[in-house]
């Protein structure tokens, strides 16, 4: 805890050197609450400050509930004082005529940075976060059921008219027998490892009736003797998909479900059908994105300097997904509906309340997830754009919005003379607006991690771990530490760059300065990198440095499930890996050690 209260104290003295304030009060205060209420300070407490503040910003002035739990001297508190003096008028608490960006971007960056360090919650916390998952799943029921008729074939409509021709293709390929299947390199419900995924052994009798087993677990008709080898399960004996937590924040973990090998394994085929055909449709891939964050972003910044497009967030997006609808929107396409169904699944594991029927569509986790609240995503904010322009949605009037609509995740940009339409059809479909991270009056925006402010990029650079004491035990430390690093570097950071250089050093004795695109754990620098040598083989440059030596665990594979996964592997080339029969997944372990590395 003293390592962050320090480094706090060296980022408030390159905020304030950069605005020309003092920090020392500041500084003090951090020091005070940080060691009387511990981590929850920066994480909680000064995450939600700097809520407040984006709120305020958004709203043109200081609210009465703004800031709880600080002290005021008149219209606003006194910790961050000489930021906020730059920023609102002190008697009125109003935004100033030109605010300095600045301090805008300091108390941004100061106040936010601590808000996704990956510590474990509490207990209490963890529990909660189950009890939501429950009440969600409760609270998406009552939803289903409160939709009118209209509300639904208004959907169905224009979903269908959004997305005909991707589910006729999809559609099409599924009854040609054209997908191909792939194993996500994630965890499974079974709990198998990597290379052991291509040899499963169970299946579903929903999944047979469109993935027929024969087909897709085995790479030729001479191995169909194993068949009955093969557990082929009924509906109701079917493996419920293993909720569980991973860290996010300090107030609440992340919920993922852990799908069912067969499950993973048939969804990686539908999605990358889906995908494939949005990514070569021009209207679809400017609208709805999958690989790249950047037009999000480009347009959040461009809707903080024009103040004509909102920036949309969505809380517990994915889990608040109804089946119900996307069940509605496929129903005229038999084979993808029955396919989409077989490699859903239909029960959830879940830590303290047992097995539950799930109405979501899917938790995080399932690869079909992301494209289909996408599609469900896409569907309801051109119905809202439908209702607040009193118009029938049509291709043509798509289209005029292919620069002013962005659905990535559950990032959402729209233009803001439509928003209040937008937020009404999305809640009205059982979602919920994230209001706090949401905005369209001021010139604040936020989209897909990047943050503006007229026009002006202030995003931040986040701590993501605790730093680290010891080279063997905090390998995942040193390596978020040493990026955390870099970017403040990059950002003019002196007093906090020094204060970890210091740190770093401490536990890694060579620490040099290394290009941008080595994998050596190194300094960032803007001067040309000399090298330490020069190798007698190649006669090239070389420094000494550390680096991150994974152990992968051993995997043996042979037999049909070697087969299947030389069929399996997508394009040309061969493996990257030559021994990937023997060690696969994901590291075992990992450890520091030093080695030369080229100076490219």
């Amino acid at each position: 805890m003293k390592s962050l209260i320090a480094f706090s104290q060296a980022v408030l003295q390159d905020l304030g050197d950069r605005c020309g304030i003092s920090t020392s009060r500041d500084a003090k205060t951090v020091t005070a609450r940080t060691e009387h209420e511990g981590l929850s300070f920066l994480g909680i407490t000064l995450a939600k400050f700097g809520k407040d503040f984006q709120k305020s910003l958004d709203r043109g002035w200081v609210d009465h509930d703004d800031f709880a739990g600080f002290q005021r001297s008149r219209g606003l508190p006194r910790f961050l004082g000489g930021f906020l003096d730059l920023v609102f008028c002190r008697e009125t608490g109003t935004l100033l005529a030109e605010p300095s960006i600045d301090a805008i971007s300091s108390l941004h960056q100061f106040t936010s940075m601590w808000a996704k360090i990956e510590v474990p919650c509490s207990d209490a916390r963890t529990d909660a976060a189950f009890a939501g998952f429950i009440k969600c799943e409760q609270e998406l029921r009552a939803s289903d059921a409160s939709l009118s008729d209209e509300d639904m074939s208004d959907f169905v409509r224009v979903g269908r008219m959004l997305f005909r021709d991707l589910f006729t293709e999809v559609d099409r390929q599924i009854y040609n027998y054209e997908l191909t299947p792939k194993h996500g390199p994630g965890a499974t419900a079974e709990r198998l490892s990597a290379n052991s995924k291509y040899s499963q052994w169970e299946w579903t009798e929903r999944l047979d009736r469109v993935f027929p087993l024969g087909d897709f677990l085995f790479p030729n008709p001479g191995w169909y003797h194993a068949y009955q080898d093969v557990k082929l399960l009924e509906p109701r004996e079917e493996r419920p998909v293993r909720v569980i937590t991973v860290p996010k924040t300090l107030k609440t973990p992340r919920i993922i479900a852990i799908e069912p090998t067969c499950m993973q394994y048939t969804q990686q085929a539908i999605l990358e059908a889906i995908t494939g055909y949005i990514d070569g449709d021009d209207l679809l891939s400017n609208i709805l994105g999958w690989k790249s964050r950047i037009p999000n972003m480009d347009l959040a910044r461009q809707g903080s300097r024009n103040g004509d497009l909102a920036t949309l967030d969505l809380s517990e997006a994915s889990d608040r997904v109804s089946n119900q609808q996307v069940r509605a929107l496929l129903q005229p396409w038999p084979h993808l509906s029955e396919a989409v169904d077989a490699c859903r699944s239909r029960k959830a594991d879940v830590q303290g309340h047992g097995e539950i029927r799930l109405a979501k569509f899917a938790s995080m986790g399932s690869a079909l997830t992301f494209a289909m609240e996408g599609v469900v995503f896409t569907t309801l904010v051109f119905l809202g754009i439908e209702r607040a322009s009193s118009v029938a949605m049509t291709p043509a009037l798509v289209r005029g919005y292919r620069d002013r609509v962005r659905i990535y995740g559950d990032d959402i940009i729209v233009p803001v003379d439509t928003v209040q339409c937008v937020i009404d059809t999305l809640e009205a479909f059982g979602l919920k607006v994230n209001r706090d991270k949401s905005f369209w009056n001021g010139k604040f925006r936020e989209s897909c991690g990047g943050d503006y402010y007229d026009g002006h990029d202030i995003s931040l650079v986040r701590v993501r771990q605790m730093f680290p004491t010891s080279r063997k035990q905090h390998v995942t430390e040193l390596v978020a530490t040493v990026s955390l690093r870099n970017h403040l570097f990059d950002r003019g950071f002196e007093a906090a760059v020094e204060y970890l250089d210091g740190l770093i050093c401490k536990i890694i004795p060579y620490f040099p300065e290394v290009p941008r695109n080595s994998s050596a754990l190194g300094r960032w620098s803007h001067d040309p990198i000399m090298g330490d040598r020069i190798c007698r083989d190649l006669h090239r440059p070389q420094i000494k440095a550390f680096a991150v030596k994974d152990t992968i665990p051993a995997d043996p594979l042979g037999e049909h499930g070697a087969l299947m996964k030389w069929f399996l592997k997508r394009g040309d080339l061969p493996f990257v890996d030559r021994n990937h029969l023997e060690r696969a997944g994901r590291p075992q372990s990992s450890r520091i050690i030093s080695e030369w590395f080229y100076v490219e």
